[in-house]
C-alpha cells in the first residue's frame, strides 16, 4: 500500500539534454553531463601537417631580406670610410632604380605604361624632396655621439627586421588583396629613422642624400621587387635568392671574417635549424575540440 502511493506521488525522471540557454534543468546540476558529452570530441583538427622542405622554401624569403639589410649596412660602412663616393653612389642608385622597373615590368601582367609615368613621377617629387632635406639630415646629429647613434641604428634595424612583412610589400601592388598591417609600417618608419641617423655621420650633402636615396629604395622599393619575382615564379625567386646569398657572403668575407662565420650561421639557422624545429615540434602539439568550444559565427559581414 505504502509502495504504491510512493510509486505515485514521485516525479518522473526527466532525461537530460544538452541546451545552451533556458537555464538548469530539473533533478540535474548545472554542471551535469551524461556519458555522450566526450563522444564529439576531435582531436587535432586544426593542426597542419607541414612538409620539410616546403617549411624550408618558405623560410628563404627571410634569409633573402637578412641578406639584402645586410648589403645595406655594408654600403653604409663603405660610405663611412669613403670606399665609396657621391658619384659611385648615384650611379648605384640609378642602377638599382633602373633594375627595379625593369623586373616591374617583366612580371606584372597589369602594368602599363601609365602606370610606370604615375610612378616615375612620384619619385621625381620624392627625389626632389630629399635633395632638399639633405642638408638638415646631415647636421641632425651633430651633438650626438658616434657610439649612441650605432645603437639607435642597429637596435632600430633590429625592431625593423623583426616586424617586417616578409611575404608581402609595404607598398601596396595591383594584384595585393590587402593594405599593408601596422606592424609592418613600424618597421618601415623604424628602418626610415635609422637611415636617417646613420646618413647624418656622412660629411657632405650630397653623399648624405646619396645614402638616403639608396636606402629608401631598398627598405622601399626591394621589398615590392621580391614579392613580384615571388609571384612571377617561385622557381626564379630560390635562384634569386641564393645567388644574393652566395653574393653577401662573399662580400661580408672580404669585410671581416668573424662577421661572415655570423652571418653564414644566421643563415643556416633561419634556413635548415628553424624549419626542423618547427617541424618536431609538431609531433608535441595536442589540439582538442569539442562541445565546450565557444559558438563561432560560420557567416562574413560584408559592408
Amino acid at each position: 500500500m505504502d509502495t504504491n502511493m510512493t510509486e505515485r506521488t514521485s516525479p518522473t525522471q526527466t532525461k537530460w539534454r544538452k541546451v545552451a540557454y533556458g537555464g538548469m534543468q530539473p533533478g540535474f546540476d548545472d554542471n551535469h553531463t551524461d556519458e555522450s558529452f566526450l563522444e564529439e570530441m576531435v582531436t587535432n583538427a586544426n593542426v597542419r601537417k607541414r612538409d620539410m622542405l616546403k617549411v624550408m622554401q618558405d623560410s628563404v624569403s627571410i634569409s633573402q631580406y637578412l641578406c639584402i639589410v645586410t648589403l645595406t649596412g655594408l654600403v653604409w660602412i663603405y660610405t663611412l670610410r669613403s670606399t665609396l663616393n657621391e658619384n659611385s653612389l648615384l650611379l648605384l642608385d640609378v642602377t638599382l632604380l633602373g633594375l627595379g622597373f625593369l623586373i616591374l615590368l617583366l612580371t606584372q601582367e597589369m602594368f602599363s605604361l601609365n602606370l610606370l609615368f604615375h610612378y616615375i613621377l612620384n619619385i621625381s617629387f620624392f627625389t626632389t624632396s630629399l635633395y632638399l632635406l639633405a642638408p638638415i639630415y646631415q647636421t641632425l646629429t651633430r651633438s650626438i655621439s658616434s657610439d649612441s647613434v650605432w645603437a639607435v641604428t642597429v637596435s632600430l634595424l633590429v625592431l625593423h627586421l623583426f616586424l617586417h612583412d616578409y611575404f608581402g610589400s609595404t607598398i601596396r601592388t595591383l594584384e595585393a588583396p590587402n593594405n599593408p598591417t601596422l606592424t609592418s609600417c613600424i618597421s618601415l618608419n623604424a628602418s626610415v629613422v635609422a637611415s636617417v641617423f646613420m646618413a647624418s655621420r656622412l660629411p657632405s650633402s650630397l653623399l648624405v642624400f646619396a645614402n638616403m636615396l639608396f636606402s629608401l629604395q631598398v627598405f622601399l622599393f626591394a621589398p615590392l621587387v621580391t614579392y613580384c619575382i615571388r609571384k612571377y615564379s617561385f622557381r626564379l625567386h630560390l635562384w634569386f635568392s641564393f645567388s644574393l646569398m652566395v653574393a653577401t657572403l662573399a662580400f661580408v668575407y672580404t669585410l671581416h671574417l668573424f662577421l661572415f662565420v655570423m652571418l653564414l650561421g644566421l643563415l643556416v639557422f633561419v634556413t635548415v635549424v628553424c624549419p626542423y624545429w618547427l617541424i618536431r615540434m609538431q609531433e608535441y602539439k595536442f589540439e582538442i575540440n569539442g562541445p565546450w568550444d565557444e559558438a563561432k559565427l560560420c557567416f562574413e559581414i560584408v559592408d
